[in-house]
């Protein structure tokens, strides 16, 4: 499903891209990655920042993913995320992108995995620590480490989170336990969709 408006007009709209775009202009990518992460900091803490009405809206059976923006000229794409309560993802990568987010309104979990090794068509993960993102609060992945689930644990109120994608991010590897083997995955690929 695309949306019926692919980039919503938002108060502040343009205030947060300029911050992107500068993050931008650092040639090393952890830097660029860092001051990205600054930029949707201040951007969340922003008043004048406003997300559009639409991504308010929590979805029945799964979390929203809604593009807000996609930059022609860096070509950075910015999708918002509804998560319902109790919505989130599989252990999943980013298909090699890297990816700032940020945690708009809500908490989610958020559990990094490492990969610890792979065979043939399994791999086994080992989870870090969980984190609780609350309102305000951002974190990065730059590949390899791309590895984690996504949950909001609440159990009445949704949770909304800002990813900018270093490019549109039109698939995932999704990794889905095997048997009973410990920490043994299996991975597949999923095409990504837009909700409206």
């Amino acid at each position: 499903m695309t949306l019926h408006c692919p980039h919503p007009e938002f108060a502040g709209r343009q205030r947060l891209l300029d911050g992107i775009d500068a993050a931008l202009q650092a040639s090393d990518t952890h830097v660029a990655v860092a001051r990205i992460q600054r930029v949707l900091e201040q951007a969340i803490r922003d008043p004048q920042i406003v997300l559009p009405a639409c991504v308010h809206a929590p979805l029945h059976g799964h979390y929203a993913r809604r593009e807000i923006y996609r930059s022609p000229q860096h070509g950075y794409s910015i999708i918002a995320m509804t998560w319902g309560p109790g919505q989130g993802t599989p252990l999943h990568d980013h298909d090699g992108l890297w990816c700032v987010e940020g945690v708009w309104q809500g908490t989610l979990e958020i559990t990094p995995y490492r990969m610890l090794e792979r065979d043939g068509e399994r791999y086994r993960f080992a989870p870090r620590d969980c984190l609780q993102g609350c309102k305000g609060s951002a974190g990065n992945l730059i590949p390899p480490d791309e590895f984690h689930t996504l949950r909001n644990s609440d159990a009445e109120r949704i949770a909304i989170s800002v990813h900018v994608y270093q490019s549109v991010m039109e698939r995932s590897h999704v990794f889905q336990p095997i048997g009973d083997a410990p920490r043994w995955y299996a991975r597949e690929c999923r095409e990504l969709g837009l909700d409206a």
